[in-house]
This record gives C-alpha cells, sequence and structure tokens, in this order.
C-alpha cells in the first residue's frame, strides 16, 4: 500500500473525524467492543509473518524474539479484555452512609472519546497496539502516532487500522516530529504516550493547555538489587535476559546493579556465563547471533558508544562480550565494573547493552543509593531473605517490582503496569487499562418527596444549627 503523506495542518480534521464517530460509540453495545476486539485478534493471527517480517526489518530483532516480546503480550491483552469486558463495563455499586441514607449511588464508567496513542520505537508493535486494545475496550476511537524510527512496522500498523476496522475508527498518521508536534496541541480527550521522561514532560505540558488526561509511561534508572543470600546463577541468567534481550531497549530492563560486596566476583562471573549462554555462539556474541537484536540507528548507536567512551574515561573497567560494528549498529553486551556514581552510564538512562555493576555492604546503602536517583520504573530485588526485601520495599518508591525475577511483570494481565513520577504517571495493562480510557461517572439517585437533605435548607434556624451540630459530631 502507498505510504500517505500526512501534514499536521491536516491533524484538527482528523480529531473532529474521531470525536464525531466517538459520540455514535458511546451508546453501542458491548457486543460491537468486543466484536471489534475480535477483528483485531484475527488479523493479528492472520498476519503474524507479516509483524515478524516487519519488526525485523527495522532493528534486526529475531523472529522468535518478536513473537514472544511483540505479538504474545498484544494477544493475550485481547483475550483478557474480550473475557473481561462485561465486567469492567458493569456499572458498580456505591453503598450510602449514614448521612446519605434515602439514596441509591453507582459508578459507571463511560468512555473519554479520541483518543491519542503516540508509541516508541523500541517495541513498535507492542506498545502501540497493547494500549489501543485498551482504548477501544473503553469505546473510544483512537489516533495512532507511531515512531518514524521504525518505518516498516509503522506502515504495517498503518494497514492494520485500514483492514481490522471500520472508517473513523482507528486512524493512523505517520511521520516526524513535526505530526507528534501537531497531535499533542490538539484537545483530544485523552493522550497515551510512551517514551522517555523529557519528551514527556513536553507532552504533559502540551495537554495541560487543553485540560487533556494523559497517561505517560517513560523509564528511568531501574536497579537490580542482588544481597549475598540470593541464587547467584538465577539471579544472573535473569538479570541477564532482562537487561541484553532487544539490545538494552526495554525500559524496565535493570540500568544498574547493587550487588553485596561479598558476592560481587561470583556474581560477575555468572552473568558473564550466563549473557554468553542466552546470546552467544562459540564463547563470544557476535553479528551472526541468532538470538541478538541491533540498536535501531546510527544516532543511537552513536548515543551508547559515547556514555561507553565516557565511562572509561573516567575510570570504568569494560568486559565486551562481541566486537561492536558501528556499520550494522551492533553493540554486543558490555558489562562495566569500577564504575564512578558520577559517570553519565549512573546517570542517565542507558536504554542499551551497557550494565553498570556497584557494590554495597549494608541495606541502608543500597536505599541511599536508590533514593538519590528519580524514582525508577522498575525496581528488581534478588533475596533469600524477607527482612532485606521488605527494608528495600518499605523504603523506596518504583512504579513496580519484581521479587527473584526481572521484567516479568510487564505481561501479567491483573497488574497495572506504570510508572510513578519521573517515571511514568497512569497505569494501564488489562481493567486497569480499561480505567486509564474510562471517565469514572458517579450517579447519585433521590428518592421523590421529603428527603434527609431537607434538614440542611434554609432559612438557616436555631433547630437547623442543632441538627448541624449532630451532623458534625456523628456523621
Amino acid at each position: 500500500m502507498e505510504k500517505v503523506s500526512v501534514l499536521p495542518v491536516e491533524t484538527s480534521a482528523v480529531l473532529d473525524q474521531l470525536k464525531e464517530r466517538a459520540l455514535a460509540l458511546r451508546s453501542e453495545s458491548l457486543r460491537s467492543r468486543k466484536q471489534r476486539l475480535r477483528r483485531l485478534l484475527d488479523w493479528i493471527n492472520a498476519n503474524r509473518e507479516r509483524i515478524k517480517a516487519a519488526v525485523n526489518a527495522d532493528f534486526n530483532k529475531p523472529l522468535l524474539e518478536v513473537d514472544t516480546s511483540e505479538i504474545y503480550p498484544v494477544l493475550t491483552e485481547l483475550r483478557h479484555a474480550i473475557h473481561h469486558l462485561e465486567e469492567w463495563a458493569r456499572p458498580v455499586k456505591v453503598d450510602a452512609t449514614a448521612a446519605y441514607l434515602g439514596t441509591r449511588s453507582e459508578i459507571r464508567f463511560e468512555p473519554k472519546g479520541a483518543c491519542l496513542i503516540i508509541a516508541p520505537w523500541n517495541f513498535p508493535f507492542n506498545l502501540c497496539v497493547g494500549p489501543l486494545v485498551s482504548c477501544l475496550a473503553a469505546g473510544n476511537t483512537a489516533c495512532i502516532k507511531p515512531s518514524e524510527l521504525t518505518p516498516h512496522t509503522s506502515s504495517l500498523i498503518r494497514e492494520m487500522a485500514n483492514e481490522a476496522f471500520e472508517p473513523g475508527i482507528v486512524v493512523v498518521l505517520e511521520g516526524g516530529p513535526e505530526v507528534s508536534h501537531s497531535l499533542i496541541e490538539q484537545p483530544f480527550d485523552h493522550i497515551f504516550f510512551t517514551g522517555s521522561p523529557a519528551i514527556g514532560k513536553v507532552v504533559m505540558q502540551a495537554a495541560a493547555k487543553n485540560l487533556t488526561s494523559v497517561t505517560l509511561e517513560l523509564g528511568g534508572k531501574s536497579p537490580a538489587i542482588i544481597d549475598s543470600s540470593a541464587n547467584i546463577s538465577d539471579a544472573a541468567r535473569r538479570i541477564a535476559f532482562g537487561k541484553f534481550f532487544n539490545n538494552g531497549q526495554t525500559c524496565i530492563a535493570p540500568d544498574y546493579i547493587l550487588v553485596e560486596e561479598k558476592i560481587r566476583d561470583a556474581f560477575i562471573e555468572q552473568l558473564r556465563k550466563q549473557t554468553l549462554k542466552l546470546f552467544g555462539d562459540k564463547g563470544t556474541i557476535g553479528e551472526e547471533s541468532p538470538n541478538y537484536s541491533r540498536i535501531v540507528n546510527g544516532r543511537h548507536y552513536d548515543r551508547v558508544s559515547s556514555l561507553l567512551a565516557e565511562a572509561v574515561q573516567v575510570g570504568a573497567r569494560p568486559e565486551v562480550l562481541g566486537t561492536p560494528n558501528s556499520t550494522t549498529n551492533f553493540m554486543p553486551p558490555v558489562i562495566l565494573t569500577q564504575v564512578p556514581m558520577t559517570a553519565r552510564v549512573m546517570q542517565e538512562e542507558i536504554f542499551g547493552p551497557l550494565l553498570p555493576v556497584v557494590a554495597f555492604t549494608n541495606k541502608e546503602e543500597v536505599v541511599r543509593l536508590v533514593n538519590a536517583k528519580p524514582k525508577p520504573l522498575a525496581l528488581y530485588v534478588f533475596t533469600q531473605k524477607q527482612d532485606f526485601r521488605e527494608f528495600v520495599l518499605a523504603r523506596t518508591s518504583a512504579g513496580s517490582v519484581c521479587i527473584n525475577e526481572c521484567v516479568l511483570q510487564f505481561t501479567h494481565p491483573n497488574l497495572p503496569f506504570g510508572g510513578v513520577n519521573n517515571s511514568g504517571i497512569g497505569k494501564s495493562h488489562g481493567r486497569f487499562g480499561f480505567l486509564a480510557f474510562s471517565n469514572e461517572k458517579p450517579v447519585l439517585r433521590q428518592k421523590s418527596g421529603w428527603a434527609g437533605p431537607y434538614l440542611l435548607h434554609p432559612p438557616y434556624t436555631q433547630g437547623m444549627k442543632k441538627v448541624v451540630d449532630i451532623l458534625l459530631k456523628w456523621f
């Protein structure tokens, strides 16, 4: 299909179309929503090979990894939404307190309307279509802005919208930052943005001008903490997978390691061993490895390379598990030790296959190091000690936590996913995603005739004063 160029000036007309269609959707049945979700499910199943080919063409992601990281989470989200939609959308009865006897109340869930989804490049299908599932389940229309850095996947998502949905339900606008900028200036009813904290601030500032609600899924420096009671081999394997999967270009990947001093050397050796076992071939990780992705483009390759060069310059010791190639954007895993806390790799989100390892001596030091940075999107604790685990969890804040596991929380359909403060605003996935795209509307019904609130209507007499005194004291 020929790519259609969309100018920023057209975004207002797109929004008008989506808002008009959204008004019609407000009165449609849940059955219609479920049919729409099933059509999307069927389209994905029928076009699995097209999806894999598109993502692979954008940054050489292994085909099986596309299945597990791009397609499977979306199918899980779809099946979960279809199965639970009637339960989620059912009005929730609310009990009356003594002061409200005689009233009946409930919370209804209405669609927000025309929604904007701005997707990133690192998981270009998953992080675009996943939020779309929640948006459609809640009864909205959607404008999708996929990333221009993954053009093959973006083009396929546009084709998906045209093939799977009736007109006016889902519109896909391709293009660069100028399209995104024009879109966020429009008065959408909700904006769902996935990306960096820096761009998240721009989105939130633009949304504030229209008082548009936002869900911001951002990032930050997510720590993995290992104490001496942990199973070192298991911890190393799970961290190696979580970090170097997708070449480190994962918002919830461990961004740095805090490991107890007494097991540091043993852990680093296991980390090296497990990384090579998972992603390597014949003792190294080369470009021929079928299990390892690439950096998305030359600009990001240069950014990661500069982080590595600066770390080495200030004293870090790297162990590079392969040979980098700037021509093909191939960056092998790099384990960094003796990293100064002032190095950029310890200050900035890495979003690449560099993994600093820092030793600690006590749990108070762990909490101090974590709390010295903005609140992360994820926090990982590997320990067999309940007191250590609870000490860390009670004294730190993160969008999500895994104990003795890594990145698995993202795919759990019954857990909310999202950040806190610098790492994000709002939650997604499952019922939480449905709520993000819904207005929780309270409805109170009062009986006809005399009712309790009459006691508080003017005129303000001495008798009313006694009633108010009782109300303030007891109700």
